[in-house]
């Protein structure tokens, strides 16, 4: 009997347990692989040109539509592409194209903002650090884990709305707040899912699991999740 093997499986079960997680990591790891197979490249659905034009249209998405955002953009992004070239067409130019996004007022000041210090402190470069990411008006941890993980490749994490959901309501890690959320996220999804798991995630919750009525019945990972009142083929 290899007593280090059995050792080791029940640090991970106890290790599991701790993160307050229904799912088993074979489950989970099985769960990635089917999402993998269904998508094996996902991306965002907000359309950028380059990191600077992505990092505006994830600060416009905050409590937005990824579609809403899109469409105010179609326009922007053809004549601003710079943190220069933001500056120059100013806080009211800005208005102009984005006012049908909730709360652009607040957004555009932000980005005036953002792009000023970019320009100033960052060379009109983007960050490549969550601490410097996070110092730019309007930019939080989801936010700078998007721009981490698209422009830099890195295994960030980001939580939004959709994600939070599918991790609680699955049960692969359970918590309060979307920070403790990410945190159990890193810990249990395998590393080598990593690099496109909040994508997975985000188009899982926004297509199949989502938040009045979730989809069981088309759900490819139905059989994993941990979900106690599923729904049936009549929506009930």
């Amino acid at each position: 009997m290899n007593y280090s093997i059995i050792a080791k499986k029940q640090h991970n079960d106890l290790l599991f347990q701790s993160l307050n997680t229904a799912m088993q990591p074979q489950d989970i790891d099985e769960f990635f692989r089917r999402l993998a197979a269904e998508r094996p490249e996902p991306k965002t659905e907000l359309n950028y040109v380059n990191a600077y034009t992505l990092l505006v249209a994830v600060v416009l998405s905050a409590q937005a539509t990824d579609t809403g955002v899109n469409k105010a953009t179609k326009d922007l992004f053809k004549k601003v592409k710079t943190p220069q070239q933001m500056l120059k067409l100013g806080e009211a130019g800005l208005k102009n194209y984005v006012k049908t996004i909730g709360l652009y007022n607040g957004k555009a000041k932000n980005i005036i903002a953002l792009s000023k210090i970019l320009v100033e402190k960052f060379g009109g470069d983007i960050p490549r650090t969550r601490e410097d990411l996070e110092t730019l008006p309007g930019v939080g941890r989801k936010t700078a884990n998007v721009v981490l993980n698209v422009v830099y490749g890195e295994a960030t994490l980001a939580v939004d709305t959709h994600v939070f959901r599918v991790a609680n309501r699955t049960g692969m890690a359970k918590g309060a707040t979307p920070e403790e959320v990410e945190h159990k996220l890193m810990e249990v999804v395998p590393k080598k899912w990593l690099s496109h798991a909040h994508h997975w995630l985000i188009l899982h919750g926004r297509y199949t699991c989502k938040a009045r009525v979730p989809l069981c019945p088309q759900c490819i990972v139905r059989d994993l999740c941990a979900y106690k009142d599923k729904t049936k083929e009549n929506g009930g």
